[in-house]
């Protein structure tokens, strides 16, 4: 069995290269995350086919925000295609708007902030000041007490999720994870996938340093021997 702990992003364009990369990585890799970019590319369908008929875990990474009753909604509509994770954004109202509308066995990820903006982002995006470590920890405690899951967090914060009371029995899942030599991208709160799963972190999110590998595969497996050394 691979190590669902990996969770490979699909960040392709559309159903067609979706499936042509999870059968380039066969059973390397048992969870896939399928986002926003890949939608309206047959991102549903994707989630289908790699569940029912490959037997794959699959994260719908839709970030949702809106008010309750649309969340509600909207999170009733996604159980019915037997997901695992659905990420929507942290704000305590919408999280249990969220967790009112899940049914089966999908759980709500809270986004805290996102790992692509540091602290001059958050002011121009009129956040209110402080520490940006300390909103993230504040907000996945809100989060959890509104009913989350689990929080998507930067790993740089996980440590401290994790020691959260609210955190018990609570999932962990953290994007912004680069092997030891890999690119940043767009990502600014990166750790390692060893150090990542030292800090408590229960599922890493890769994506461009496996897809965009020559050999996605070889590029799945270290990751997770990178893992196994923490």
């Amino acid at each position: 069995m691979a190590d669902d702990r990996l969770i490979v992003a699909l960040d392709v364009p559309n159903v067609v290269q979706g499936l042509e990369l999870a059968n380039r990585l066969g059973d390397a890799v048992s969870f896939y995350k399928i986002g926003l970019g890949m939608l309206t590319g047959g991102g549903l369908a994707l989630a289908n086919e790699l569940k029912q008929e490959q037997g794959k875990r699959i994260f719908l990474d839709m970030k949702l925000f809106d008010i309750g009753a649309t969340v509600e909604a909207a999170v009733r509509g996604f159980s019915n295609f037997q997901l695992d994770f659905l990420t929507v954004h942290g704000d305590p109202q919408v999280v249990a708007a969220a967790a009112q509308g899940k049914s089966g066995g999908l759980k709500i990820l809270a986004v805290t902030v996102l790992t692509s903006l540091d602290r001059a982002d958050l002011d121009a995006n009129m956040i209110r000041p402080g520490d940006l470590s300390e909103i993230a920890l504040e907000r996945a405690a809100r989060a959890l007490e509104a009913g989350a899951d689990g929080v998507i967090a930067s790993p740089h914060e996980a440590a401290a999720i994790r020691a959260l009371p609210q955190a018990k029995g609570r999932l962990i899942v953290t994007p912004g994870v680069r092997p030891a030599g890999a690119a940043l991208g767009d990502q600014k709160r990166v750790a390692t996938p060893a150090q990542a799963i030292t800090d408590g972190v229960d599922h890493i999110v890769v994506g461009r340093p496996i897809w965009q590998a020559d050999d996605p595969r070889a590029a799945a497996e270290a990751v997770v021997a990178e893992m196994g050394r923490a």
